[in-house]
C-alpha cells in the first residue's frame, strides 16, 4: 500500500499561484505597462507563426493555408538546388561578415572618445551630429549615393578628375557594391549605436577615475583598464545579437543600390525573396527561404552564445 504524503503549507512557503498573484497585486503598475508590449508580440509575432506552414505546402490563395497541398521539404530542396543558391548565400554572408568586421568596433571607439571629451557643449554637439544620419531614410541614402557618385556630375568623380584620375562609375562596378553598402551603413548607424556603450560608461563611478588619476594613470591607461573592462559585457551581448543576423540584410538598401552591372555582388537572399515572392507570387517558395534563413540565424546566435559562455562568464542566456 502506497502512503500519500500530506501537503505542507508552511507560512513562509506559499503556493506558486498564490506567490504569482501576490507579485502581480504588488507590482500591478509594472504589469500594466508591460501589457501593450506582450499584446504586440502575441498579435504580430506569435499569431503569424500559423502561416509558417505554407513553407511546407503548395500555397494557393483560393485553397487557403490549411487547404493547400502538403509538399513537405520540396520548397527547401528547390531553393538549395537553385542555380543562384551559391551566389546568394555567399553574397549575403560576405556582406554581413564584412559589415560586422568593420562596423562592430566603430561605435565602441566613438563612445570611448565621446566619454573622454571634457567640454559638455562640444560633447552634446558631437553626439547630435553623429546621431542625425540614423534618421535619414534608406531611399534618401541611396539617392545621395547616385548623386554624389555620378560619373558625370558627382562630387567624388569631380575630385578624382581634378587630381588627374579617371572617373569611376561606382554604382555600376560590382567590386564597389559591398564597400559602398558597408561604409554608408557605418556612417548612418554608428553614432546611434554608441548610445548603449555611452550608457555603460556613464554608469562608471567617478571615484574610480579619480583614484586612477591620483595613481598617475593617463587617458590611455584609463581607457585600457577602466573603460574597456566595463564595456566588455555589453560588447559581448551586442556581438551575439549581431551574429544572429549574418544572413539578414537591409533588403531595401540592397534593392535600391542594385544595378545591372553590380548584380554579381548585390544579389542577396533578401532581394531574391522580394523578386520571387512579391513580383513572382511564389509565396510558399519564399516562405521556405525565410524559414531557412531564420533557422540558420537561430543556430548562429546559439553557437556564438555558447562560445561566449565557455570563454567567459558573459552571455545572453
Amino acid at each position: 500500500m502506497k502512503l500519500k504524503m500530506p501537503e505542507l503549507n508552511l507560512p513562509g512557503h506559499p503556493k506558486p499561484l498564490t506567490r504569482i498573484a501576490r507579485c502581480v497585486s504588488r507590482d500591478w503598475q509594472i504589469y500594466v505597462l508591460l501589457l501593450p508590449v506582450l499584446i504586440y508580440f502575441i498579435v504580430f509575432h506569435y499569431f503569424p507563426m500559423y502561416g509558417v506552414q505554407i513553407a511546407f505546402r503548395k500555397y494557393r490563395f483560393v485553397d487557403g493555408i490549411s487547404g493547400s497541398q502538403w509538399v513537405g521539404l520540396k520548397n527547401f530542396k528547390d531553393f538549395m538546388g537553385a542555380y543562384y543558391f551559391g551566389r546568394l548565400l555567399s553574397n549575403t554572408l560576405l556582406l554581413n561578415l564584412y559589415g560586422l568586421l568593420w562596423g562592430f568596433p566603430i561605435p565602441i571607439i566613438l563612445a570611448i572618445l565621446l566619454n573622454q571629451l571634457d567640454r559638455a557643449r562640444f560633447k552634446k554637439f558631437t553626439q547630435t551630429a553623429i546621431y542625425v544620419p540614423h534618421f535619414i531614410s534608406t531611399a534618401v541614402i541611396a539617392g545621395m549615393l547616385y548623386l554624389f557618385l555620378s560619373p558625370s556630375s558627382g562630387v567624388v568623380n569631380y575630385m578624382i578628375k581634378a587630381l588627374g584620375g579617371t572617373p569611376i562609375n561606382f554604382m555600376i562596378e560590382a567590386s564597389w557594391f559591398r564597400s559602398l553598402y558597408i561604409i554608408t551603413d557605418i556612417w548612418q548607424h554608428a553614432g546611434w549605436n554608441t548610445i548603449l556603450y555611452l550608457a555603460a560608461l556613464t554608469a562608471i563611478d567617478p571615484e574610480i577615475y579619480e583614484a586612477a588619476t591620483i595613481d598617475g594613470a593617463n587617458k590611455r591607461q584609463k581607457i585600457l583598464y577602466i573603460d574597456i573592462p566595463y564595456l566588455v559585457p555589453i560588447m559581448v551581448m551586442v556581438f551575439i545579437l549581431n551574429a544572429g543576423g549574418l544572413l539578414s540584410s537591409n533588403t531595401d538598401k540592397a534593392l535600391l543600390m542594385q544595378t545591372s552591372g553590380n548584380m554579381s555582388t548585390s544579389d542577396i537572399i533578401g532581394v531574391y525573396v522580394y523578386t520571387m515572392g512579391i513580383q513572382g507570387g511564389q509565396f510558399s517558395y519564399t516562405a521556405a527561404i525565410g524559414l531557412f534563413v531564420n533557422i540558420i540565424n537561430f543556430f548562429m546566435i546559439i553557437s556564438v552564445n555558447w562560445v561566449a559562455r565557455r570563454l567567459g562568464e558573459t552571455s545572453l542566456f
